[in-house]
């Protein structure tokens, strides 16, 4: 079932907010443009389909834009304790039948990576092409950002330890955000302000607010012996790697697991949230590559 939504936060203009009773959850999803082969936008931590604001319109000028709030996230239906990236994997699935948008283009970034992997593997007919943002895979190098004694993050445990952002994070949404997240992730002077942290906290602060987090983080530390197993027979279809803060990293992962040549992008003096810190250059790149398709 597809519900038009009257926006419960942000919005932008011609946007279309709907939501889709999909694989046992309600998907909340943000629709621009009506022409051209189909992209589906899917954001990663700490992230909704907001991050994709300023990216949507330039894309939409070519092509139906599609951004989605991952279950747990933004205004979709809170995650379960069951929650992972293979779940993820089939809602998305599920939605891309559901709105008749097969094959998409596949735009992910962050954490999303693993549900990226898994939908392209397991459902090659739903994605034409894909491409990453600041993004790795566990099995390939992305677990040691869960390791604080070689520079990881604390996030990363705080948020798989079951019920700890609960009790730690419950009612600190936007001083997480506003005053560690960001800051610490981006470059670009200026690139997240504060109406894009109210935005974003606004959707933590729910009650079960933090499990769609928890869930993908729990995946990327239990799921590198299954991608290993995986990357044993590539993806066979064509993939871009944009990298920011995080270099040559989503290349070199991409280029473990896709068949052929990785297209990649490197955009310096950009951190890692892309898509809100250099939506022009992100744009060009991936139109530029869609195109070329």
């Amino acid at each position: 079932m597809h519900t038009s939504v009257t926006p419960a936060g942000a919005t932008i203009p011609g946007a279309r907010h709907r939501t889709t009773d999909v694989n046992g959850t309600t998907l909340h999803h943000v629709t621009v443009g009506t022409s051209g082969d189909p992209v589906l936008l899917v954001h990663g931590f700490p992230e909704s389909w907001w991050v994709f604001h300023r990216l949507i319109p330039l894309l939409a000028e070519r092509h139906r834009v599609v951004a989605v709030d991952l279950r747990g996230f933004g205004d979709s239906a809170v995650a379960g304790a069951d929650f992972s990236s293979a779940v993820a994997a089939e809602d998305l699935h599920a939605l891309i039948g559901a709105l008749d948008l097969g094959p998409v283009h596949l735009v992910g970034q962050d954490i999303a990576g693993g549900t990226l992997y898994r939908l392209a593997g397991d459902h090659p007919g739903d994605v034409r092409s894909l491409t990453a943002i600041e993004m790795g895979l566990a099995g390939f190098g992305l677990e040691g950002f869960a390791d604080v004694t070689r520079g990881g993050s604390w996030h990363i445990g705080v948020l798989a330890a079951p019920g700890i952002a609960r009790l730690l994070l419950t009612g600190r949404e936007r001083e997480l955000l506003g005053e560690w997240a960001f800051p610490s992730m981006t470059v670009v002077p200026g690139a997240v302000d504060d109406a894009d942290v109210a935005e974003l906290a606004r959707t933590f602060a729910r009650d079960g607010g933090w499990e769609g987090a928890a869930g993908l983080y729990r995946s990327m530390l239990t799921e590198g012996d299954e991608f290993r197993a995986r990357a044993h027979t590539p993806l066979a279809i064509p993939a871009l790697a944009v990298g920011g803060s995080g270099g040559p990293f989503t290349a070199a992962t991409l280029a473990q697991v896709v068949r052929g040549p990785v297209r990649a992008v490197e955009l310096d003096g950009v951190g890692h949230h892309v898509a809100l810190e250099a939506p022009d250059r992100l744009a060009a790149a991936l139109l530029d590559f869609l195109a070329s398709l």
